[in-house]
């Protein structure tokens, strides 16, 4: 396992939830992420991120050979977690927590320097539920915040957590899946296949108007 990416899996804390997001303690992100021998994965609290230019072309990202979920795989802008060992990312008041983490997590995987982000430019539109466990060993079992952020942005990509970033023009998203066909993150390949990513995107210009924050969308949850 490549030494730095270990040390995350011992040294973040991520907060452990129920299935309505109540906050029910901490635990180390590799704990958070290790199926039991009974299938089970502690659920927590993580958000993703999709970042859009000006043009409304999404920033997709390919993972790093060195992740320890989902190596290779491409995803969304962002994917990561709040930490409660971080002060303030534990803040619930107006995603507050989640918003600082976003701004933490992009400078430190897409070298996004945090005043190019501001907080009012992180959109919280949902949260979705989700379980996967098909790697075996490692898996996810996250209330997800989905972030939208509109914004030019510079990058410089932590070669550690990422690969390679791409952007992806709406008319071009299904062809994008074609090619990437068992290659995606499985909530990235849910969010496109249900049609919720390409709602999305079709409304970036009011998207304050269908803002749903209040709801947790859950896929095919079949246990805890």
């Amino acid at each position: 396992m490549d030494p730095t990416q270990e040390k995350y899996l011992q040294d973040e804390e991520c907060i452990l939830v129920d299935e309505f997001d109540i906050v029910m303690g901490s635990a180390s992100k590799e704990q958070c992420h290790l199926i039991q021998n009974d299938g089970t994965i502690k659920l927590h609290r993580a958000f993703s991120v999709f970042l859009f230019n000006s043009k409304e072309e999404l920033l997709f990202q390919k993972r790093s050979s060195q992740k320890v979920t989902y190596p290779n795989k491409y995803s969304n802008t962002c994917c990561s977690h709040p930490l409660a060992n971080i002060e303030g990312e534990d803040e619930e008041f107006n995603a507050l927590g989640i918003k600082r983490a976003v701004i933490r997590k992009l400078h430190h995987e897409l070298g996004i320097q945090p005043h190019e982000i501001s907080l009012d430019d992180i959109i919280y539109v949902t949260r979705i539920h989700y379980k996967d466990a098909r790697d075996g060993k490692y898996g996810e079992h996250e209330i997800d915040y989905i972030i939208i952020i509109k914004k030019d942005v510079q990058l410089s990509l932590n070669l550690n957590e990422i690969s390679e970033v791409r952007y992806v023009a709406r008319d071009e998203i299904d062809e994008f899946l074609r090619e990437t066909d068992g290659e995606l993150t499985p909530w990235v390949e849910m969010l496109i296949r249900n049609g919720k990513l390409k709602y999305w995107w079709d409304n970036l210009d009011r998207i304050g108007d269908i803002v749903d924050d209040d709801k947790i969308i859950r896929f095919n949850i079949k246990s805890n």
